[in-house]
């Protein structure tokens, strides 16, 4: 009797810890299963960052009052033009004179996503040609009934232009993120050039730092600023009639001035 007793308490505990196993092991398997998901999630969270951070009207007047030499006041304006169903996100861009916003030189698509998993990096950040660049002019200026349908923003992507492989900055550092074109950057014709290379950093008051640049067979720098990166920042909102008053009402620069620098920022030929 006593050792059927003992017997069968044994076979309750093999069982109860075969249980505790299983359920261990489901537990864990479930605890992976949401480790992937919210690592999926972290992803795609990047890539809304830099795509929020990049929406809006940012000028380089602050450069441009301090460098009058080599640096001109800009507009850089991007807003969202659709979403893809994998869940990029596609914005429009446009760059003109601050003192005639009306009038971009400038225009692209920028589509931003993840990076594929197997890269170094956590924002592709891709742009395109525009097909009908004339019919987008202003597109982030017009009530929503008045622009483009996202079906026919995708139709118009055009040409791609480059790839921007963006990473989050280490702690300490001023910038969200920052990332460049790969070694060799992509094909230019632009001003005799045979290849561009980019830079961008985002930082954390939400101002942009873009250095584009073209290069012939000989690597020699034929557009682009020599010195640096331009820098763009949010228009302030609290005082925005002053701010654009000054903003479109500095100095034009000089017609051969002003070829010069639209060629310096487009990357196809109009």
């Amino acid at each position: 009797m006593g050792t059927g007793s003992e017997s069968e308490t044994n076979g309750w505990s093999r069982a109860r810890n075969l249980v505790l196993k299983s359920m261990v092991l489901i537990g864990g398997a479930f605890l992976l299963k949401n480790l992937s998901k919210s690592k999926a999630r972290s992803r795609w969270d990047h890539a809304r960052i830099v795509a929020d951070a990049l929406t809006g009207d940012k000028f380089s007047q602050d450069q441009a009052s301090r460098d009058p030499d080599n640096h001109f006041n800009l507009r850089m304006h991007i807003c969202p033009a659709a979403e893809m169903v994998d869940g990029s996100r596609i914005l429009y861009f446009e760059q003109a004179f601050a003192r005639t916003p009306k009038k971009p030189f400038r225009q692209r698509f920028y589509m931003v996503k993840p990076c594929p998993k197997e890269m170094k990096c956590d924002v592709e950040l891709n742009s395109y040609a525009i097909r009908d660049s004339e019919e987008y002019k202003n597109f982030c200026d017009r009530s929503s009934d008045q622009r483009p349908r996202p079906e026919e923003v995708v139709r118009m992507s055009h040409e791609h232009l480059s790839t921007i492989y963006l990473k989050r900055c280490q702690l300490g550092k001023r910038c969200l993120y920052e990332g460049s074109t790969p070694p060799g950057g992509f094909p230019s014709s632009w001003n005799g050039a045979s290849y561009c290379t980019s830079d961008l950093s985002i930082l954390k008051n939400n101002e942009i730092l873009s250095w584009e640049r073209g290069y012939d067979d000989n690597g020699k720098q034929v557009w682009g600023v020599k010195g640096g990166p331009y820098e763009f920042k949010p228009a302030p909102a609290s005082s925005s009639s002053d701010m654009f008053s000054s903003l479109y009402t500095t100095p034009p620069p000089p017609m051969s001035t002003e070829k010069r620098i639209e060629g310096s920022f487009v990357l196809q030929e109009q």
